[in-house]
């Protein structure tokens, strides 16, 4: 990861909800410490998780409204 990537990241979660952080860092929690022990995340690819991350991005529950142009402009980063 690139310190330019590392950067926009930290900004870009210095303006989240706390929520949201917290389930950010569940997810690396699970990412880093779990990946090998659950199966079906064993074989995922980098394109298997930037699939999943985008997923995630535009859930319905979210209160802020994202544009694939929005998700595309982050994933480029």
């Amino acid at each position: 990861m690139s310190a330019t990537t590392r950067e926009q990241l930290h900004k870009q979660i210095d303006q989240l909800p706390d929520r949201v952080i917290e389930q950010i860092a569940n997810f690396i929690q699970l990412v880093a410490t779990e990946q090998n022990s659950i199966p079906e995340y064993k074989n995922w690819k980098i394109k298997d998780w930037q699939d999943f991350s985008l997923q995630q991005f535009f859930r319905d529950k979210d209160e802020v409204e994202y544009t694939l142009e929005d998700a595309q402009e982050v994933y480029r980063r």
